[in-house]
């Protein structure tokens, strides 16, 4: 008679006599199996460590891990994309939308979801940012279950993808970055590492597909080749070893650590850099040399990565790049990461046992079915890759660009080219009646974590990530005509507009009244030398002025700029007209 399990268990039929075959039932869930009387011989016997070759553990760290990025990227667009892509936002994705409306002839049909694959088509307009919180609450609840619990299902994990697709392909230049592309293919491969209905951490009925262990190798693998590839086609830096030299000064966002690291004797940037091409061009194809090798590449690529994210501000991309390296790790060689008397540990034990003893359960339709959506993913994954390993071998290789409109495969890349000089666009602001007065005083704004004040120790917020910061560092190497939005933004400072205000950390106008001009001033940013005079007092930057990088402007003169471009402009004080 078999002993009663937890809610969690699966139970265990057996035919008896002798040569008959033994069964196992399945079940949709993992925790303690029932026993027969006198098997307590057979279990003493069966194995208490994990066995290579099976990846129920790792498909809790794949989705733990996806649920962890997903939850800081819908943190980044529940804070921020009101004030960058809101109803009053800078780049307002309800003009996109209706300007995509137009393009595809004034419907919203099959030709506007193609076109801009968002769930906004189908949502009320009236009130864009509640819909903006909406999906992005919505998407932080989802993932913050499943990081915590480490239960998902299809249901779940297509809702996410879904959520964060409608919000990046709205967001134009605010969504940009090469990351974006990555977490969608990364949150796309693990939908099928999931049951379709079932919550459970091991799902007996539903083993971990090895093709889909394969699309998330076959994903790192893509990551560092296009990584290593772009950077020995484009910068000489690279080639002379010598782009580590400059990397940590003028990175979109550096953090404490980058100031020491710039300071590094130059035989360990070169050995910086060495070190560089061999994890990203050699190490890869480990991946292809069995379990072991398969696994230093993996600890390679995640030292490689924490090395990164302790030495800058990459936003989310180093502990999204860590994600499809854990596929190179099997429920053996994670274990340590579970308790040993925990139920999902010791459910994978009693599978693992099972399994030895012969008792595999018979194979269901719904388990037949999910064999040939596991074939078909792969297939899936194998076509849309070919244009992507064409560009790899491609002299004109691309970076950051997808092939698909769902952006299930993509091509990737960081730093191609590195900029010698730092850069950065600062805006000022006075209350001056002429701003060519000689007496006119030009006070700085602050934004929250690129440099501006020279006496600002650099921030650290990796994970987490500041847009416009990141979107300045861009603007700061080309000109204000190519980067329109940041003459939008000197028109929100001349009216004190809190919705751009609150992605800033400093207002100096603040109870001082509305500023009469703004300026864009260039400045050439370098790091002060440790123990120099300059650190001495304090100074973290030292800067030299290069010139305007836009001229005073006011809001009389914006007006015509801001109608032909269709922005909201700002309400002009009855003292100023």
């Amino acid at each position: 008679m078999a002993a009663a399990g937890d809610s969690s268990g699966s139970a265990v039929r057996r035919r008896r006599g002798d040569g008959s075959k033994t069964e196992t039932k399945c079940a949709d869930s993992s925790g303690e199996h029932g026993a027969e009387p006198g098997e307590d011989s057979e279990k003493e016997k069966s194995p208490q460590s994990l066995q290579t070759g099976t990846y129920w553990l790792t498909r809790i760290v794949l989705l733990r891990s996806v649920a962890f990025i997903y939850l800081v990227a819908f943190s980044v667009a529940y804070n921020q994309n009101k004030q960058l892509i809101g109803e009053r936002g800078l780049m307002s994705c309800k003009n996109f939308l209706n300007s995509v409306k137009r393009y595809v002839g004034g419907k919203i049909g099959a030709a506007a979801f193609v076109y801009t694959p968002s769930i906004l088509w189908l949502l009320d307009w009236s009130d864009m940012d509640a819909n903006l919180d909406a999906i992005a609450l919505v998407g932080m609840a989802l993932s913050a279950f499943v990081l915590v619990t480490g239960l998902a299902n299809m249901v779940i994990m297509v809702t996410l993808w879904v959520l964060y697709h409608s919000l990046v392909n709205v967001g134009r230049q605010a969504n940009v970055c090469g990351w974006e592309s990555q977490l969608l293919e990364t949150g796309f491969l693990a939908i099928f590492l999931c049951p379709v209905w079932t919550l459970s951490q091991v799902p007996r009925c539903c083993p971990p597909s090895l093709i889909c262990i394969w699309t998330f190798r076959w994903l790192i693998v893509r990551i560092m080749l296009g990584a290593g590839l772009i950077k020995i086609r484009g910068d000489k830096c690279w080639r002379d070893l010598t782009c580590m030299d400059y990397h940590y000064e003028t990175q979109p966002v550096p953090n404490p650590m980058s100031y020491y690291m710039h300071r590094s004797p130059w035989w360990f940037h070169r050995f910086e850099t060495l070190s560089n091409h061999l994890i990203e061009l050699i190490f890869p194809f480990f991946t292809f040399l069995g379990r072991r090798m398969c696994m230093v590449n993996g600890a390679v690529q995640i030292l490689f990565q924490v090395v990164l994210i302790v030495s800058g501000n990459l936003s989310f991309l180093n502990w999204l790049t860590i994600v499809p390296s854990l596929a190179c790790f099997d429920d053996a060689s994670l274990g340590f990461l579970f308790r040993s008397g925990g139920g999902a540990k010791k459910a994978v034990l009693e599978i693992q046992n099972e399994d030895a003893a012969g008792r595999t359960p018979k194979p269901t339709k719904g388990m037949l079915i999910r064999r040939v959506v596991n074939i078909s993913l792969g297939i899936l994954i194998g076509c849309l890759s070919v244009p992507v390993v064409m560009n790899l071998l491609s002299s004109r290789q691309v970076m950051n660009t997808s092939f698909d409109p769902l952006r299930i495969v993509n091509t990737y890349g960081a730093f191609g080219s590195i900029t010698k000089e730092r850069t950065e666009v600062i805006f000022q602001g006075t209350l001056s009646q002429d701003p060519k007065a000689p007496e006119a005083v030009w006070e700085e704004y602050q934004f929250l974590c690129k440099p501006g004040d020279v006496y600002r120790r650099p921030c650290f917020i990796s994970p987490y990530h500041y847009r416009l910061d990141w979107l300045m560092w861009f603007a700061a190497f080309q000109t204000y005509e190519q980067s329109e939005w940041v003459i939008h933004i000197a028109g929100r400072l001349l009216s004190n507009d809190s919705t751009v205000l609150s992605l800033l950390d400093h207002n100096p106008f603040r109870g001082k009244g509305n500023p009469r001009w703004i300026r864009g001033e260039h400045f050439i940013y370098k790091f002060s030398q440790p123990g120099s005079t300059s650190a001495a007092q304090g100074k973290w930057w030292l800067r030299k002025r290069i010139g305007a990088y836009f001229p005073p402007v006011d809001l009389a003169g914006l007006r015509g700029y801001f109608q032909s471009r269709n922005w909201p402009h700002p309400h002009i004080p009855p003292n100023r007209k």
